[in-house]
């Protein structure tokens, strides 16, 4: 066993050592973790020869220790009988502290080790399509600069399969639309931004002249309309409270023909903010702006199977996920 270097802090010892019933020598203390380890077994032993034998050590060793703790401490900590030793009153009022002191310090080593297992290991990462596209890149560069020995497996596909995977145990996180979540007892959700839905437009359309539109003006106007899974639920609820209900003339599954089509004219597009962006591929500008009136929004978040504990690597893909959607 190797002789620690620690230093025990002298002031959280005063108590301690007025409840044992001394401190003549308190500001001279400078007993080691090796000597309270060989005062602690001999106290759980009874005798020094246990604690040697305990220890892996001479017994003489054990013996050198507690004398020199005793000389410090200005007290007798045990009673030296033919049998072995007996504690004694002072002995057993330090004995409380010793432990806790180690037990302290092994506290502290573990925490050390655990930080060290959370750098390395697997993360198993499950993601829908659409928030693949508009969030898990910001948030996997931020993972993956703090954690690069994490070994990744990110798999791809709908909301509903990666609830299952995720209640089955065969992923640890899951990067989806939480407003979509289904089982909410069996699956723990944290949603890290909401985001509400706007109305795309070309550039130089009428109704781009308003700050915020009336639904009920978006009739007799085309519609774009994106059907994906995650955000088709969403579409619907949104969609029922339009009393004239827009002329939808194109419907596909692909973000980017929703952005070229708009961008040229052929039709409007209601859409959370979140996949917005100012251009289509071909250069085009598209503009957005507010409908009035109480919108559905979409939630972006984070899932895990609840009650089971998160590994290292995914309690850190959580800490930087969170960090990553506050950043931007």
């Amino acid at each position: 066993m190797q002789q620690s270097s620690f230093r025990v802090n002298k002031g959280s010892l005063i108590r301690p050592l007025r409840e044992a019933g001394r401190c003549p020598t308190l500001f001279a203390m400078s007993f080691t973790l090796r000597q309270l380890q060989f005062f602690v077994a001999a106290a759980e032993q009874g005798s020094v020869s246990g604690a040697a034998r305990a220890l892996s050590i001479s017994q003489s060793s054990v013996t050198e220790a507690i004398r020199a703790l005793e000389d410090d401490l200005g007290v007798t900590l045990f009673a030296r009988q033919a049998r072995g030793v007996s504690i004694t009153h002072k002995g057993s009022a330090f004995l409380r502290h010793a432990q806790g002191i180690l037990a302290e310090v092994a506290r502290a080593r573990d925490a050390f080790r655990d930080e060290a297992a959370q750098a390395v290991g697997r993360l198993s990462l499950g993601v829908t399509s659409l928030v693949a596209g508009y969030v898990l890149s910001d948030i996997l560069a931020r993972f993956r600069r703090a954690y690069p020995g994490v070994e990744l497996n990110v798999i791809e596909d709908s909301g509903e399969y990666l609830q299952h995977l995720l209640i089955g145990g065969e992923l640890d996180v899951a990067v989806l639309l939480t407003s979509s979540v289904k089982d909410r007892l069996a699956l723990q959700v944290e949603t890290l931004l909401v985001s509400p839905f706007r109305l795309w437009l070309p550039l130089g359309h009428a109704l781009a002249q308003q700050e915020a539109i009336a639904r009920e003006e978006l009739a007799g106007y085309p519609l774009i309309q994106l059907m994906v899974d995650e955000i088709e639920e969403a579409t619907r609820t949104l969609m029922a409270t339009i009393a004239t209900l827009p002329r939808v003339t194109f419907r596909t599954r692909s973000v980017e023909a929703v952005r070229s089509l708009v961008a040229t004219g052929a039709g409007l597009a209601l859409l959370p903010e979140l996949v917005y962006r100012p251009w289509s591929l071909e250069g085009d500008r598209i503009e957005i702006r507010d409908v009035s009136g109480d919108l559905p929004t979409v939630q972006v978040g984070l899932a895990w199977r609840r009650g089971a504990p998160l590994t290292g690597p995914a309690l850190n893909f959580v800490r930087s996920a969170q960090g990553a959607v506050s950043a931007r």
